[in-house]
């Protein structure tokens, strides 16, 4: 037995310079096998998200046809219910195509690399993958975890239906009174110079595989904007007040009855709005986890708070709570927390909504009339308001403090330290001016290039018998 001890104890120093030897080796094999296996690794397609943004893309499809269009449409006279379905489906086509030839190459494609920035960078991207050059049913876009992906043609459809809602929402502004023509021409103008810029400045970036690659103007400058409360809302909200004011009101505003003629059609509407928004909000988070239940819960919580702030409201200064006035609150609600509907806690998301709700409602009840503008079905009022509301409060409520998400840091993997509220609440402000100050101008210069080419109104006696008969040459109805 003492034997086999003294013989095993001489096993180790025998075998060290044996071992010691080989640990080189294996050494580097085991780091070439690490090595081929970071390689490797394959993307993750998981179809249960996949599945969501396609369910997410068709919801919010939905609000604009028929959501929108039967909000907007109910809102108007009866001689111009058409012309507002017709203006709504129209601009939801053309953008649709114009989306998949040039819009999403320049809202989603930039600079790779450092050395490859120019001084548009931050703000237009390229026409590397214009008419989907490259995009095929193998192709992936990244989500918001690290090598999770989903199909590119599902991003494209999703990202496809904001731009086609973002556009079709300006034709509230200038309803029963501004050329269908001069319309199309205005929205396409708006779409390249103003939806485009603001959606790759706020959305663009390399993904969290590639976090410290060129980013957007505001993205990079840690603006949270969830769902477009920027990029959609308060970016078309300024382009119909700018409208508004230089198509010039409605013949007979302030002196004839101008009742919408339908409040039901705008209910339901408002419904459809209501529940497409669901896909609006949550399937932004392009994957179907916690976060896109926390933004379906907002969803719900904030627009619910919204309807009761404008209805209460209401019946406080007017002295009756009206369902108009309980419906465009909830589009005000789901407006307001658009930007913050993945990053507040439920409570905050009733604050905003409250907030949200409450103004809007003072905004339409008591300014508008005294400004003397005729924003005829409250673009400016409820989604320019509305996103600044939320826009602004999103900065306050995302505080974890608050029980906010926070804001995720990429290089470490987990919530950043030391939120600080005043510190993003001054991002979100910038991210606010320069959406206001960019669709201001590009709106402007569009209408007058319209004005120019077209003209911007139909001709009085046309507008006297309605824009169904006129332009388009039928009736909504005929009994």
């Amino acid at each position: 037995m003492k034997r086999l001890t003294a013989i095993t104890a001489m096993i180790p120093a025998l075998a060290l310079p044996l071992i010691g030897s080989a640990l080189p080796a294996i050494a580097q094999e085991a780091t070439d096998t690490a090595a081929a296996a970071v390689e490797t690794v394959a993307p993750i397609v998981d179809k249960g998200d996949a599945t969501w943004m396609m369910v997410s893309a068709i919801l919010v499809m939905m609000m604009s046809i028929p959501g929108l269009a039967l909000f907007y449409g109910g809102l108007v006279r009866s001689k111009n219910m058409l012309s507002v379905l017709m203006q709504v489906f129209t601009v939801f086509c053309v953008m649709a195509l114009l989306w998949v030839c040039f819009g999403y190459s320049l809202a989603f494609t930039g600079a790779g690399s450092a050395e490859d920035v120019t001084a548009l960078t931050p703000f237009i991207g390229g026409f590397s993958k214009a008419f989907l050059a490259g995009v095929n049913p193998g192709s992936l876009a990244e989500t918001f975890t690290q090598n999770v992906f989903v199909p590119e043609y599902v991003f494209v459809t999703f990202q496809l239906a904001f731009a086609c809602i973002a556009s079709a929402l300006i034709v509230g502004a200038t309803v029963e009174r501004m050329k269908f023509s001069a319309i199309l021409i205005f929205v396409v103008i708006w779409f390249f110079l103003s939806y485009l810029p603001m959606a790759h400045m706020v959305w663009w970036w390399g993904g969290p595989s590639a976090f410290d690659a060129p980013a957007g103007f505001l993205f990079g400058h840690g603006d949270l904007d969830f769902a477009g409360g920027t990029v959609i809302h308060i970016n078309a909200g300024i382009a119909g007040l700018v409208a508004a004011i230089m198509v010039g009101p409605r013949l007979g505003y302030g002196k004839e009855l101008m009742a919408p003629h339908n409040l039901p059609f705008t209910f339901i509407g408002g419904c459809l709005l209501w529940i497409g928004w669901f896909g609006f909000n949550a399937g932004s988070n392009m994957e179907a986890t916690g976060t896109a239940a926390l933004a379906l819960l907002n969803t719900v919580v904030a627009t619910a708070a919204a309807a009761l702030a404008w209805a209460f409201g209401e019946w406080l200064f007017r002295g009756h709570p009206s369902l108009l006035g309980g419906v465009s609150g909830a589009i005000a609600g789901l407006v307001g927390i658009t930007p913050a509907a993945g990053f507040v806690g439920p409570m905050g998301a009733i604050v905003i909504g409250l907030v949200a709700g409450f103004l809007c409602m003072w905004f339409v009840v008591s300014l508008k009339s005294k400004l003397g503008i005729d924003e005829s079905l409250d673009v400016f009022g409820i989604h320019g308001i509305g996103g600044i509301i939320g826009a602004i409060l999103t900065g306050v409520f995302a505080a974890p403090s608050l029980g906010g998400t926070g804001v995720f840091d990429y290089a470490t993997g987990a919530v950043a330290e030391g939120y600080s509220i005043a510190g993003q609440v001054t991002t979100q402000a910038l991210g606010v001016i320069v959406a206001v100050v960019w669709s201001g101008v590009v709106s402007f210069v569009a209408l007058l290039i319209v004005k120019a080419v077209v003209g911007l109104r139909v001709e009085a006696n046309d507008e006297r018998q309605g824009l169904d008969v006129t332009t388009h040459g039928e009736n909504a109805y005929n009994s």
